[in-house]
């Protein structure tokens, strides 16, 4: 397959663009598109021709659920059963980084929900994808435009290096805003009413949707692993997931041991070091790929993926990187780490 590669800095000038790129999904094509989380490769959520050759482009597991966008938020309802909590967090949090599991109607087909009878939804808020989406009289299913387990792409040239000749358009819309794939949540109810499940932290913390449903329970594979047999409720859940392919460690301890014990192992062996700002006069300039300030938490996060794939082409024996803790936004980190190293922490 032959991609074209479509640059877009100016929406109101590119609505010939955009018109093609809709044109291309319509006719049951693949096209990738920016959002302010990480970029999406989309197909036609109603068609589950199109949601299968996303599986195929991607190398991903056809249990493992896609999301479905869509250009406003009250649009769910043409595809969900969505109700008051539902409406409530849409005025809250949307466009934004949020997703949204709901019971499916019928005319999502079982191929775009992983076999599943809800449908994830998100409205992003990216220019460009809005254009995009506007033009569609359908929602476009859409996971991160990567081969499935590499890091999420935050650039075009993250996927053109992952996906160039398995789909049928890339556009080219600049770096993403956060860096990390939008929260995810399910709404459910109990005896006591209804809750929020969160099933994958993103920039859209936990307290944030506290303000808006005061229960909100973390899903265990959040910060565990799936149990044997247990399904993906939602993307990002799988054991190994957004993962170099050199082995990355997670460090825990205290910043000085964990610091003294990069310095030794640069002196024992060739190794890649995502680290703060705040170490590099105290590490050799060697392989270093600082994440930004230890407290700066969005920094990070804005990062992360990119970092991993710049630390892979180092050619080191091991990647090291710090655990972070799991207050706020450092749960997003954390569920990314744990899944790109495959739990491997080791205690300093």
């Amino acid at each position: 397959m032959q991609t074209e590669i479509i640059r877009i800095t100016d929406v109101a000038s590119s609505r010939a663009e955009i018109k093609q790129a809709a044109a291309v999904l319509r006719a049951g094509g693949l096209v990738v598109f920016p959002t302010e989380t990480v970029y999406g490769l989309g197909g036609n959520g109603l068609s589950a021709t199109s949601s299968k050759k996303i599986y195929a482009a991607k190398g991903r597991p056809s249990n493992n659920p896609l999301i479905i966008h869509v250009d406003t938020p009250h649009e769910a309802e043409k595809y969900a059963f969505a109700g008051d909590l539902y409406r409530r967090l849409a005025a809250a949090f949307m466009p934004g980084p949020l997703t949204v599991v709901l019971p499916k109607r019928d005319c999502i087909p079982y191929a775009t929900t992983g076999g599943l009878d809800t449908v994830a939804v998100r409205c992003p808020d990216h220019p460009v994808a809005h254009a995009l989406l506007s033009e569609c009289d359908f929602p476009v299913a859409a996971p991160s435009a990567n081969l499935s387990g590499k890091p999420s792409p935050t650039t075009a040239r993250h996927v053109i290096t992952d996906l160039s000749g398995r789909v049928d358009v890339i556009i080219d819309g600049g770096e993403s805003d956060i860096g990390l794939e939008s929260t995810i949540i399910k709404i459910d109810r109990d005896e006591a009413g209804e809750y929020l499940t969160l099933l994958r932290p993103g920039a859209i913390t936990v307290d944030a949707l506290t303000c808006v449903c005061e229960r909100v329970i973390i899903a265990p594979a959040v910060l565990e692993q799936l149990g044997e047999g247990e399904r993906p409720l939602s993307p990002g859940m799988m054991y190994r997931h957004y993962a170099p392919t050199t082995p990355l460690v997670l460090l825990d301890g205290d910043p000085a041991h964990v610091l003294a014990y990069l310095q030794k192992e640069q002196e024992a062996r060739s190794c890649a070091i995502l680290c703060y700002l705040e170490e590099i006069p105290h590490l050799k300039d060697v392989h270093l790929f600082p994440v930004g300030g230890r407290e700066d938490l969005s920094t990070q996060a804005h990062s992360l993926f990119s970092l991993l794939r710049e630390a892979d082409k180092a050619g080191a024996d091991v990647m090291y990187a710090h655990l972070p803790d799991t207050n706020g936004l450092g749960l997003a980190l954390y569920n990314r780490m744990i899944r790109a190293a495959a739990h491997t922490i080791l205690k300093v």
